[in-house]
């Protein structure tokens, strides 16, 4: 692709695709189907059990003149995902994009004062790595197919930073991302080599983002003040704040467009300086 033939004026148009985004009802990702569906897209916004949230986010995007529907699916459930591309296929078509935002942490898999590592139990465990990574993998096979039968189209794994240095407590959280940033890297080479120079896989790494699966760790639930965790973590992110979901969509869309045509295998930080501070 030369400079003549990059869409400078319309960089993120997404007119003609269909894209899928899991968690798409979610805080952090529900600004990034708004966003694709406001740029052409055709946009599945996918959620686990709250159909209404995810409805809403599909109706808002109706609303502002884009083309959305809702599904209900557990993305760690390679049957369900395979039922749920069935459904799509039928409304919309083949996927192109793909954005894979089902994830989170649990306070079962978390260690606590009163819940030690030794202790964990190991359905907690289980769930919370499932969910992060297998909840990235099984989409990325099944939605995947359509981008190798089509010669092109994009992921966007949604990892975190505490994939490259993992936070204190959360030990299944930072393990399960830690696994699919290194998977995101691996799925990169293998489209490219094995399929299309034209299917691209990338992660976004958020910093300190206030969400519904952090709330029990950031913000303590009967004064709605910041825990002593959450004073630390905004200590150590140089911007000293939490990140807005609005300033994951610029990254996304750049990710995800043709902007970004040489861009492989790469994890973008927006994370406010955390990664670049040494704590001193």
């Amino acid at each position: 692709m030369n400079l003549e033939s990059l869409p400078l004026d319309h960089p993120f148009d997404f007119s003609g695709k269909v894209a899928v985004v899991t968690g798409g009802s979610g805080v952090l990702c529900s600004p990034m189907a708004r966003a694709l569906g406001q740029r052409g897209a055709a946009v599945v916004v996918t959620g686990h059990s709250n159909r209404e949230e995810a409805e809403a986010v599909a109706r808002q995007i109706r609303q502002e003149g884009g083309r959305a529907s809702a599904l209900l699916f557990d993305a760690a459930d390679k049957k369900a995902v395979e039922q749920a591309a069935e459904i799509i296929h039928d409304q919309w078509g083949p996927v192109d994009l793909l954005i894979n935002g089902a994830g989170g942490a649990i306070k079962e898999a978390t260690t606590s004062p009163d819940l030690s590592f030794f202790d964990l139990p190991e359905k907690a465990l289980r769930q919370v790595f499932n969910l992060n990574m297998m909840g990235t993998l099984f989409p990325c096979q099944v939605f995947g197919r359509d981008m190798a039968q089509k010669k092109a189209g994009a992921i966007l794994n949604i990892i975190s930073m505490s994939a490259y240095r993992p936070i204190t407590r959360s030990i299944g959280y930072a393990a399960a991302k830690a696994a699919a940033m290194n998977f995101t890297m691996w799925l990169a080479v293998h489209m490219v080599q094995e399929y299309s120079p034209h299917i691209r896989v990338n992660g976004l790494a958020p910093g300190i983002f206030l969400a519904r699966q952090n709330r029990f760790l950031l913000i303590d639930g009967k004064t709605g003040k910041l825990t002593e965790r959450g004073h630390r973590l905004i200590d150590h992110t140089p911007m000293g704040r939490f990140g807005e979901p609005e300033e994951l969509v610029g990254p996304a869309l750049f990710l995800l467009s043709d902007q970004a045509c040489y861009i492989t295998g790469h994890t973008l930080n927006v994370d406010g300086g955390q990664g670049a501070f040494s704590g001193v």
